[in-house]
């Protein structure tokens, strides 16, 4: 199933989640379109072109799959970000976690969390998780239209 999707983008700071994401997502031939940042201030700049995203071409991802736990800025506080900002408030975010916490996982679907998933710690079963949502998200899922500022 080779299909022209918009990138993946995984917001993970375990090394071992990220390369056990991209097996999943392989899969499906969905790894080689999945862009890799390691905490909730590279999010924000790959989605807004800036930093080190300076120069990379403008566009969203087909869903963003965010970790809570994360170094320099958590998941939570990236999620309030992009709900609060117009060009991105559309855009599909998946918790892809391993919180179980009641707070987390109630501030995500307060900030309007797309999904919410917990990793399960059993090899197969994490690997099967990833792989229908990336499959649902990358490959069934209709994406809302943008929303440029300015326009109506």
């Amino acid at each position: 199933m080779n299909v022209d999707v918009h990138a993946i983008l995984l917001a993970e700071d375990d090394p071992r989640d990220v390369e056990l994401t991209l097996e999943a997502l392989d899969h499906h031939q969905l790894a080689n379109r999945v862009v890799v940042v390691r905490d909730g201030v590279e999010v924000l700049e790959y989605l807004r072109c800036t930093g080190e995203f300076a120069g990379r071409e403008p566009g969203p991802p087909a869903v963003l799959l965010l970790d809570i736990k994360m170094p320099r800025m958590n998941g939570i506080e990236v999620l309030r970000e992009i709900r609060g900002d117009p060009v991105l408030r559309r855009l599909p975010v998946v918790m892809l976690t391993s919180s179980r916490e009641g707070p987390d996982l109630k501030a995500a679907y307060d900030l309007g969390v797309n999904a919410y998933v917990v990793k399960p710690v059993a090899f197969t079963e994490f690997l099967s998780a990833v792989r229908q949502v990336g499959v649902f998200w990358a490959l069934l899922n209709e994406p809302a239209p943008l929303e440029v500022p300015g326009h109506d």
